[in-house]
């Protein structure tokens, strides 16, 4: 519980060397497992840890003479403070907050890989083990372990301060911390590959960071808009799945088992980031439209009308062929199927989207809109070809069989109204986190 907190302050007494802290942090660990069961827990466990710590530093310090200079400085916090009451106390400081600050966007930098920060920053900040962390995200732990081990080596290599930045370079930065807790909780909420649908603990994962985030840095409206679409994302949790496991839709869920602390708090985080002024950018945008379908009590409450509007402001925000998908998606619940299949043809020969499972899925649930019925089956096998979930393959191949046992329509029929026959399936707000 202690983990982030304790490394993030142990890497300030270690010049911000990352893998000195973790190590000594786990030393301290392994003393409080063979001490504890006997002496009992102390009062101050995260104290007694941080004390520890030091001492281990202390130690390290004292073998080498090249940090004689580091060794004199932590002695003398260790002399005046010797019980490492402070030092725990601090940890809830800002002193602390600042140092978990500058883990967090060092874990994030630039200068690492996107997979490497992801690992790295589950492994520091979330305290997963190296197999937790390859059981989530399906990977062999040896390619894991890896990663973390070369992101540490590159961190030192390039001299990252351990620092948070400011002035030009904050934005940048947040930005790249911003997208590894969307990364993380994006392959929680829709897994690219496995067994199972969701991963609910990296969900849970991602919403904490982001919580805590929120807390460090509470004048960044993109940091509370990202929390504001992670709360409101995960309130659907319960809902996304059926009993044996299978996906449920948007429209199909029981909104009664929407968790509405969630929602309150998705809201209440929504206003706050809107609250700190300027234009919306890409996560607040994605945090209003997550609200248009809490708000509604019924799918058929549903404001598509506004959802469009939302989509049409992020696409200029961030241009991307998955936004207009989405908007695609939402012109056709708000002015009918054959205005949503004229803008997803529109972006169909994106070269990005070739191999997107959500493309032709989306596609072939327009056409079964449209009394299409022989397109739509083609169009949702080839989605069930694409995707490596198998719950996701198991959910087109299903509607790939129900359009093959639709009879054909005598005619195509004129656009459906949203409310009498909405779609069953959406694209992901941002690459690859469905909203459904």
């Amino acid at each position: 519980m202690e983990s982030a907190r304790l490394i993030a302050g142990l890497a300030r007494y270690a010049g911000g060397d990352i893998e000195l802290a973790e190590e000594l942090a786990q030393d301290a660990v392994v003393a409080a497992l063979e001490q504890w069961p006997n002496d009992g827990v102390p009062a101050k466990p995260g104290a007694w840890l941080m004390t520890v710590a030091k001492r281990r530093a202390v130690d390290l310090f004292r073998r080498n003479r090249d940090l004689e200079r580091k060794y004199a400085e932590i002695g003398r916090d260790l002399t005046a403070d010797d019980d490492g009451t402070a030092d725990f106390d601090r940890a809830i400081s800002d002193d602390i907050d600042d140092d978990l600050l500058r883990l967090i966007f060092t874990a994030c930098h630039p200068v690492l890989p996107v997979q490497a920060r992801v690992a790295l920053t589950l492994r520091l900040l979330g305290g997963l083990t190296t197999a937790e962390i390859a059981r989530a995200y399906l990977m062999p732990e040896p390619t894991i372990a890896q990663r973390i081990v070369r992101a540490k080596k590159t961190l030192a290599s390039a001299h990252v301060p351990f620092e948070t930045p400011d002035g030009q370079a904050r934005p940048a930065r947040l930005a790249s911390v911003l997208e590894v807790i969307y990364l993380i909780f994006n392959e929680g909420y829709s897994a690219t590959a496995g067994d199972d649908w969701m991963r609910p603990a990296l969900c849970h994962e991602a919403l904490r960071l982001g919580r805590i985030l929120a807390e460090l840095a509470p004048d960044e409206p993109e940091v509370h808009g990202l929390v504001a679409l992670m709360e409101i994302q995960s309130s659907r949790l319960a809902a996304r799945t059926g009993p044996s496991g299978e996906p449920v839709l948007l429209l199909d869920q029981d909104r009664t088992r929407w968790d509405q602390l969630l929602i309150r708090r998705g809201l209440a985080a929504l206003a706050r980031g809107e609250s700190l002024g300027g234009d919306p950018g890409p996560y607040l945008l994605q945090a209003a439209i997550a609200a248009c379908h809490a708000r509604a009590f019924r799918p058929e409450e549903t404001d598509w009308t506004r959802i469009t509007e939302l989509y049409s402001i992020l696409a200029e925000v961030m241009p991307s062929p998955i936004v207009e998908l989405n908007r695609a998606v939402a012109v056709s619940m708000a002015f009918g199927p054959q205005a949503g299949l004229d803008l997803v043809d529109q972006v169909a020969a994106e070269p990005s989207l070739r191999g997107y499972h959500l493309l032709p899925s989306v596609r072939g649930d327009l056409l079964m809109k449209l009394g299409r019925k022989a397109e739509a089956q083609a169009e949702f096998q080839r989605a069930s070809e694409l995707t490596a979930n198998a719950r996701e393959r198991e959910l087109s191949q299903r509607r790939a069989r129900a359009a093959a046992a639709e009879p054909p329509a005598a005619s195509s029929p004129a656009p459906s109204s949203p409310a009498a026959s909405p779609p069953r399936s959406t694209p992901p707000s941002l690459p690859p986190s469905p909203p459904y």
